[in-house]
């Protein structure tokens, strides 16, 4: 028990050192190694001094906004226009948009563009160096940055490649501005989106339809983390596509087979002119017309009847009403008997038929009546002339068309824009990158978002509270609540158990008690003081039989002898509850 004491001080001593001086503590997922440790403590702390460098992207790309100055009315351009078919009230696109660093920037002197309104409809877009055309056969790339700084409850971060139109207006770019993509997140309530659709012509007609890519497998911490996070599209010439999140691949496909509609049409469609025959029987069965109806069959008698048999029972209040007017209802002062009618009281259950079986005029109750039959019916049978269910025929599309390169008919683009609605503000954007080149936006991605994220990381870890970072590490690993409950729970149990139980018994006595209960130490010095009065009453007892029965002569030195000896017996006793203990010297 010594060692089990020891060992769980030494446990809560670590414990409580950890917590008042505010360690940094990791996730149980990260406990690897003491250097580890080590360089996230060194790393929160180049949190407060790292400054930022602009990122220079070595490549070709078409579009890149680092958001270094504020381009907000020269090469960003907010929207003038109104959305159609909505209230005037709320058809201005009048949320508003700035450039600024993050609420908790890692970065010094790093700066984004950022939604600054709530329940507003905003609009801003932007033109790129060159347009981009699917028809040179290069692969498209979009890559961009979405920080939440306020948890999103319904709204979307996503981005719009605006159709390069020569009537393209930035100034008047609303809901329905023609794009040729639209890329990134989406979130309402508990549904989570991660965007791609494209808009394709049909050849056939010249209408343009979208085309949705497949659900994706979206985190959904990062609508709500607070963290910079970095969504990437990625289209290649051979008509694959995939998107990523945080440089992880969440969804992937193909042009040809994983977009919904289908790029490419149903070869036949149903004819919609086609009607059913008025002569066309889909009956499987049909009564029996040979069937007749058997001559006992009666029809008449009744589902139910009257119990012949039943009794009223005993007690039952036949002159008594179920519900009777309320005595203590009173007719309304503003009554009036032209227009209300007569008053009458309201009804209420009649209390004396609660203790009774019942009240009124009793009536047998009713029972199934085995003669019952009901309507006759004749049997069902085959329908000899039964053709099946009708389907109208199918005839060919005409707007089918046949295509195994899509990619090159995509439509070219040459702005971006975001045009969005949310109920959360403050989002934030940055380090926009429209390339042909994967790897021109990876290596753009490391010296940007890489390092951000990186010092987020460490910034989250260093501020995160003991018990925080305790819930956050369960997450992932439930069954180290058992381990916190061995760990912290069961040391505080013992502890209390060993050092507090032991210090209540040892009660200083010369503390008075405060209370008339009889104590455990109450009971103990009571058989003490009963003990000591039977040995004094024992003693004087044999003392006078002495006294009575002896009759030798008593020298001088026995009497002194017995003189000295109560004072050497008096003289320890200390206790004043006890009663003095009193030896009678003999008498001659």
């Amino acid at each position: 028990m010594k060692l089990l004491l020891v060992l769980t001080l030494l446990i809560s001593s670590i414990c409580l050192s950890i917590c008042d001086t505010d360690a940094d503590f990791e996730s149980p997922d990260s406990f690897e190694s003491e250097q580890e440790s080590i360089e996230t403590s060194n790393a929160a702390q180049d949190v407060q001094r790292e400054k930022y460098v602009k990122p220079i992207p070595v490549g070709d790309y078409v579009f890149l906004e680092t958001f270094d100055s504020d381009p907000i009315g020269s090469k960003w351009m907010k929207s003038k226009a109104k959305k159609d078919d909505v209230d005037e009230s709320i058809a201005k696109y009048d949320g508003q948009w700035a450039v600024e660093s993050s609420l908790d920037s890692v970065l010094e002197g790093d700066k984004g563009l950022v939604l600054k309104s709530k329940a507003k409809h905003h609009a801003i877009s932007a033109r790129l160096l060159r347009p981009f055309r699917f028809d040179q056969g290069k692969t498209l790339v979009i890559q961009y940055e979405v920080k939440f700084q306020n948890a999103l409850e319904c709204g979307g971060a996503y981005a719009k490649l605006l159709s390069d139109e020569p009537d393209l207006s930035l100034d008047n770019f609303f809901d329905k501005t023609s794009f040729s993509i639209m890329f990134g997140p989406d979130r309402c309530g508990s549904e989570n989106k991660y965007h791609f659709i494209i808009r394709f012509k049909n050849p056939i007609t010249g209408s343009y339809e979208e085309k949705h890519a497949k659900p994706s497998e979206v985190p959904a911490n990062i609508f709500s983390d607070g963290k910079s996070h970095l969504y990437t599209l990625v289209v290649n010439p051979d008509n694959t596509f995939k998107m990523l999140i945080d440089q992880n691949v969440v969804n992937s496909g193909s042009l040809l087979t994983d977009l919904n509609p289908s790029i490419v049409p149903s070869k036949e469609i149903v004819d919609p002119n086609d009607q059913k025959p008025e002569s066309w029987d889909e009956r499987e069965k049909i009564p029996d017309p040979d069937a007749t109806k058997p001559e006992d069959w009666d029809e008449s008698e009744p589902k139910q009847i009257v119990d012949t048999n039943a009794v009223k029972p005993d007690g039952w209040l036949d002159n008594e009403l179920d519900m009777i007017p309320e005595p203590e209802a009173v007719k309304p002062e503003d009554w009036d008997a032209d227009t209300d009618g007569e008053w009458e009281a309201p009804k209420i259950e009649n209390p004396v038929c609660k203790e009774a079986p019942g009240c009124g005029v009793w009536h047998p109750p009713m029972i199934d009546n085995p003669k019952y039959k009901g309507k006759w019916k004749a049997p069902m049978i085959e329908n000899s002339n039964y053709q099946g269910k009708w389907e109208p025929r199918k005839i060919s599309n005409p707007e089918y068309f046949e295509e195994t390169n899509p990619f090159s008919k995509l439509t070219s683009f040459s702005a971006i824009g975001l045009e969005l609605w949310s109920m959360t503000d403050n989002i934030y954007f940055d380090n926009f990158i429209i390339t042909d080149d994967e790897n021109v936006a990876s290596r753009f991605a490391t010296d940007s978002w890489v390092i951000r994220n990186r010092l987020e990381n460490a910034n989250i870890k260093s501020n995160e509270s003991f018990f925080n970072a305790l819930v956050n590490a369960t997450r992932e690993k439930p069954w180290l609540w058992g381990l916190y409950v061995i760990v912290v729970l069961v040391p505080i149990v013992l502890i209390a158990v060993f050092c507090f139980g032991k210090s209540a018994s040892k009660v200083d006595p010369g503390i008075a008690k405060k209370t008339d209960t009889e104590t455990k130490d109450d009971q103990e010095e009571t058989n003490q003081e009963e003990n000591s009065a039977e040995n004094d009453e024992q003693e004087e007892a044999e003392e006078a039989e002495d006294t009575d029965n002896q009759k030798a002569p008593v020298s001088k030195s026995d009497l002194e002898e017995d003189e000295a000896q109560p004072e050497e017996e008096e003289a320890p006793v200390e206790n004043k509850k006890s009663p003095a203990r009193r030896r009678t010297a003999r008498k001659d």
